[in-house]
C-alpha cells in the first residue's frame, strides 16, 4: 500500500445476527494483513438487523475490495465504506478513580468541568466518569488522568452515521419482509 493513500475509512456492514459471523468478518482484515482500529456492533434502525460499524486505515482501492468481500458472507445485507468528512462519529470512554482524588486534587474537578466529562457514581472508594468525544479528546483526558493515577479505563469503539442519506433502511425493510 502506497502510505501517501491511506486514510481511515469506516465500514458500515448490515447483517443478519449469526454466530459466528465476527469471526468470519475479522478473518477478511485478518488475511490482508489489516489491522481493526475499532470496532462496535449493536442493533440497526430495522429489528433483526445489526450493524457492524469498523474503523481502519487503508486505501480506498483496498476499502472497496474489502467491502465486496465482506458483502459475499451468506449472512450481510449490505456493506458500505466512508470517508471521515462523509461521518458524524463519536466514541465514549469510562474512568475509575479514587475517590480521595476528587476532593484532595482542586485539578480534577476543573479538568472534569473543561472536558464535558460527567461524574456517573461516587462512592467512599472511587468515582466513575463518562465521557464522549473523538478519539484525540478522549486520549488528552486520558494523559491528564494518568498523572493522577486511573484504577480502569475502557474506551468504546467509534459510532457513525453518516452525513447524507442512504436509504438503507428502505431496503432493509424491504430485506426484512421477504
Amino acid at each position: 500500500m502506497n502510505q501517501e493513500d491511506i486514510k481511515s475509512f469506516t465500514i458500515s456492514i448490515y447483517t443478519e445476527n449469526n454466530i459466528g459471523l465476527l469471526n468470519r468478518i475479522s478473518a477478511i482484515f485478518q488475511r490482508r494483513h489489516i489491522n481493526i482500529e475499532s470496532l462496535t456492533t449493536s442493533q440497526s434502525e430495522i429489528e433483526d438487523v445489526n450493524r457492524f460499524v469498523i474503523v481502519v486505515n487503508l486505501t480506498e482501492d483496498h476499502a472497496n475490495k474489502i467491502v465486496k468481500q465482506i458483502e459475499k458472507q451468506v449472512e450481510t445485507i449490505r456493506a458500505y465504506y466512508h470517508t471521515e468528512e462523509d461521518t458524524i462519529y463519536t466514541e465514549s470512554c469510562m474512568f475509575k478513580i479514587k475517590s480521595s482524588l476528587l476532593f484532595e486534587e482542586p485539578q480534577i474537578q476543573n479538568i472534569i468541568k473543561d472536558s464535558n466529562a460527567r461524574i456517573v457514581t461516587v462512592n467512599k472508594d472511587f468515582f466513575v466518569l463518562e465521557k464522549s468525544g473523538r478519539r484525540h479528546e478522549i486520549e488528552e483526558l486520558r494523559k491528564e488522568f494518568n498523572k493522577f493515577g486511573i484504577m480502569q479505563f475502557v474506551r468504546s469503539g467509534r459510532i457513525a452515521v453518516t452525513k447524507d442519506e442512504m436509504k438503507v433502511s428502505q431496503m432493509l425493510e424491504e430485506f426484512k419482509n421477504q
